[in-house]
Order: C-alpha cells, then sequence, then structure tokens
C-alpha cells in the first residue's frame, strides 16, 4: 500500500497497533504532549509530505481532549503538506440522537421485500430487553415471535 501513513492519537493505541500489524505497515510516529496550561501539543516525528494520513481516534473517555487532540493531529498533517488526511473515530463524539426516530416501518418494508418466506418465519430475539419491538413486529407481520432466555 503505497503512500499511506496511520498515527494513532493517544485515546487508542493498541487497536491502532493491531491494524497497522494487520495491514503490514508500521504505526506512523507521533508524540502528543501537555503544557502545564493543559494545551495539547502533538509532534509529528516523521515526513507526511504527499502521504494518504489516516488518524485513528476514538471519542471514549475524555471526549473533549480525545477530539481536540485528533483536531491538532488533522492540523499538523495538513501543515506538514499531506496529500490526504482521513479520520478513523471509532466513537463519534457528541453524535447522540436526539430525535426520537423508529426503524419499524423500514424494517417491515425490507422483511417484505428481501425475505421471499417471511409468512414462514420466526422473529427471535436474543435477550428479553427489546420484547416490546419485536412483538410489534411480529404482529404485524401476523408470525410467531421467540426470546432466548440467557442465565
Amino acid at each position: 500500500m503505497p503512500n499511506i501513513k496511520i498515527f494513532s492519537s493517544s485515546s487508542h493505541q493498541d487497536l491502532s497497533q493491531k491494524i497497522t500489524d494487520h495491514l503490514g505497515l508500521e504505526l506512523g510516529k507521533m508524540v502528543t504532549k501537555k503544557f502545564s496550561n493543559q494545551e495539547t501539543c502533538v509532534e509529528i516525528g516523521e515526513s507526511v509530505r504527499g502521504e494518504d494520513v489516516y488518524i485513528i481516534q476514538s471519542g471514549c473517555g475524555e471526549i473533549n481532549d480525545n477530539l481536540m487532540e485528533l483536531l491538532i493531529v488533522i492540523n499538523a498533517c495538513k501543515i506538514a503538506s499531506a496529500s490526504r488526511v482521513t479520520a478513523v473515530i471509532l466513537c463519534f463524539p457528541y453524535a447522540q440522537q436526539v430525535d426520537n426516530l423508529y426503524a419499524e416501518p423500514a424494517v417491515l418494508k425490507w422483511i417484505r421485500e428481501n425475505i421471499s418466506e417471511w409468512r414462514n418465519c420466526t422473529i427471535v430475539l436474543p435477550d428479553a430487553g427489546g420484547a416490546k419491538r419485536v412483538t410489534s413486529i411480529a404482529d404485524q407481520l401476523n408470525v410467531d415471535f421467540a426470546v432466548i432466555h440467557k442465565e
């Protein structure tokens, strides 16, 4: 894979290492520090000029610090003339659902259009937590449902 550099933020070093090992690439050299006023400083330890850079970042833990670190790394890569910078965000911060959007009509439509023998099926759920939703779907399809009891 030519012209690819992968960097890890401080939030998920282990996963980043596993990804680069799987791809047969080395993790990019980068140092993240905090100044005495808690401001984040990032130093890219190798040239990214003309490279496609991927930054692996998690939105978990210290969400604000991780997001700020990601922005600083992106900026550092762009200033260093990276060809393209892609953020791989494992958990997107501040993207919590605000509206109650219901997937049930879309699920029903998909089942009817994509499962040819849907009239002969049984809807199964892995625990009782979603029983209300599953019984509603099963009722609308006029099929049976089952719950797996875990101990």
